[in-house]
């Protein structure tokens, strides 16, 4: 049984059969986020996914923080700013403030940053794994972006948490 969540060229879900290790292909900016590793476990996943959408509904997400620069090039500042050893306390608060999609093993191949502007997001992201890079040579530098609304963002990442709830009722037992 596959569950189709969202848009793939904004940010999409497909779900695989239920269990405790779950399919989740991630999809944003037509891109297959999850070739690496698409087996969730799906309470650790769902609790993420859930805190991310619970955030984004209360108003969460802050506006690109360096005026001029578009959403490819603060994404690179921001990763540029980490692997250049930025430990200072500043400098992790401001990439902490926008990193996005930690969600475990199953997103942890990609980069991705999170902007808001007003009720629209800007999903930023990039691959960084040498393996990944080998095989898809032209994602070696790339930067993606997805563009949403933000209801629509969040009913999606709802919807994708509603989709991993497991079931309570087991066989041979009445609610």
């Amino acid at each position: 049984m596959n569950v189709m969540l969202g848009d793939r060229s904004r940010f999409g879900a497909e779900l695989g059969a239920p269990g405790p290790l779950r399919r989740v292909d991630l999809w944003a900016a037509g891109r297959w986020l999850t070739c690496d590793d698409n087996m969730a476990y799906v309470p650790q996943f769902r609790r993420d996914v859930l805190a991310a959408a619970a955030g984004l509904r209360s108003g969460g997400g802050s506006p690109l923080p360096f005026p001029g620069l578009s959403p490819e090039a603060t994404h690179r500042r921001l990763v540029r700013s980490a692997e250049d050893g930025d430990a200072s306390e500043s400098g992790y608060e401001l990439r902490s403030r926008f990193r996005f999609l930690l969600w475990g093993p199953t997103t942890d191949n990609v980069q991705a940053h999170l902007f808001r502007d007003e009720d629209r997001l800007l999903l930023t992201l990039s691959f960084w794994r040498e393996d990944h890079l080998l095989g898809h040579p032209a994602d070696a530098g790339a930067v993606f972006t997805a563009e949403t609304g933000a209801e629509e963002f969040t009913e999606t990442l709802e919807a994708l948490a509603t989709a991993l709830a497991p079931d309570r009722r087991l066989p041979g037992r009445t609610p």
